[in-house]
């Protein structure tokens, strides 16, 4: 009971601050989230705002990320995000009145305002995994060693530097920090349907879920209480499945979307088994907050209702790519000489392969920020049911 008096405590005085404070956001954004005064970000391609291009130049593998179009549409220039613009992360910190999270491994200023330790290409499980099962593409699509618990092993040696005794660290990083934990899951899944069939991959998802319920505790152990855990993609509409899966014989594929059915069902059962596991450390750190973002629903919708969303009516169709069906080739990366890009991003939902558009994002960005707000909302109620 004390704890909680004190967690509510704490938020109610940051509510009243943030209601004092000039308006900086619009009037749709919950006042409530102005409390946060720094995120710290782990996961993949979906939210790397720059590490990739620094972790592989060190160990002097290329990438085509920093090529451009990649990040023409915001930016102006490649930033090392896989897109042409902003990501969720990116539109999420706008609209929560913080700066862009700088990528970790940029040993060029402070953290106080936050940090991502994400990197394209990262699993949740670590690379021995897939190494020692001589997983095809392991050894050179994925050179480094960049999974969730190496990221957590970034921000742990991170941690001194934003926050000294434990009082300072509780109320740092309870009291002001917001921690998105994922999207994880993808390049597992993604990684291991080169050598395994979807019915076998779909074994893997206990131990991925696993592996991210136990990132989210150590997180809390550091003393984390607001966190957003964001579930994956339906795969089965990424045109670089689509093409690794060619062959695929018509029953296969959904006959108004054109995607595949049964990796979409892997997707639904990870997200399925997540929000599982969400539910049971909710009840056990009843004074954390742990939002479920959904990746998977507004993808979705967006490739189901294309022209509602301003996009072409054949969304599979990637923007950016080499030769093949859907503009995409395993060969031919986005920004190769051999690729082509199309002159308005803004009407495709794909940029490349599996990575989304700036507009794709900011949608997404759209119902995680909701969920936010909701949670924030539900806190408040909880708050005064225990005063």
């Amino acid at each position: 009971m004390k704890q909680h008096l004190w967690q509510c405590a704490v938020l109610l005085l940051f509510l009243l601050f943030a209601q004092s404070e000039p308006a900086v956001l619009s009037a749709s954004h919950s006042v409530g989230h102005r409390r946060y005064g720094s995120i710290f970000s782990f996961g993949d391609s979906f939210a790397d705002t720059g590490n990739k291009p620094i972790a592989f130049a060190a160990n002097s593998v290329p990438v085509t990320v920093m090529r451009r179009p990649y990040g023409d549409t915001f930016f102006g220039h490649p930033t090392g995000r896989t897109t042409d613009g902003r990501l969720i992360l990116d539109f999420l910190a706008e609209n929560l009145g913080l700066p862009f999270v700088p990528p970790s491994l940029a040993h060029n200023g402070s953290f106080h305002r936050g940090a991502n330790f994400a990197v394209a290409g990262a699993t949740t499980l670590d690379a021995d995994f897939f190494h020692d099962r001589n997983i095809p593409g392991a050894p050179s699509k994925f050179p480094l060693n960049t999974s969730l618990n190496v990221q957590l092993e970034w921000f742990e040696k991170l941690k001194p530097s934003l926050c000294g005794s434990t009082q300072e660290c509780k109320e740092f990083l309870g009291g002001r920090s917001l921690f998105f934990v994922g999207e994880f899951g993808v390049n597992d899944y993604h990684l291991s349907l080169k050598k395994w069939s979807v019915e076998q991959v779909r074994s893997l998802v206990p131990l991925v879920i696993e592996t991210i319920s136990a990132a989210i505790e150590r997180l809390i152990k550091h003393g984390a209480t607001s966190l957003v855990v964001p579930g994956v993609i339906p795969s089965g509409c990424s045109p670089s499945i689509l093409t690794m899966f060619a062959d695929a014989r018509p029953p296969k594929y959904d006959p108004k979307t054109g995607c595949l059915r049964a990796h979409n069902e892997l997707g639904i059962h990870h997200n399925t088994l997540l929000q599982d596991s969400l539910r049971g450390l909710r009840a056990k750190h009843p004074g954390v907050t742990i939002v479920y973002a959904d990746f998977f629903s507004p993808v979705m919708e967006m490739i189901e209702s294309p022209h509602k969303f301003g996009f072409r009516q054949d969304v599979l169709q990637v923007c950016c790519g080499g030769p093949g069906r859907y503009n995409y080739n395993d060969s031919v990366s986005c920004g190769d000489p051999g690729a082509t890009a199309c002159e308005s991003p803004s009407s495709s939902l794909y940029f490349d392969g599996v990575h989304l558009t700036e507009p794709g994002y900011r949608y997404v960005a759209d119902g995680w920020l909701n969920s936010i707000n909701s949670a924030a909302s539900a806190n408040r109620g909880w708050c005064r049911s225990e005063l």
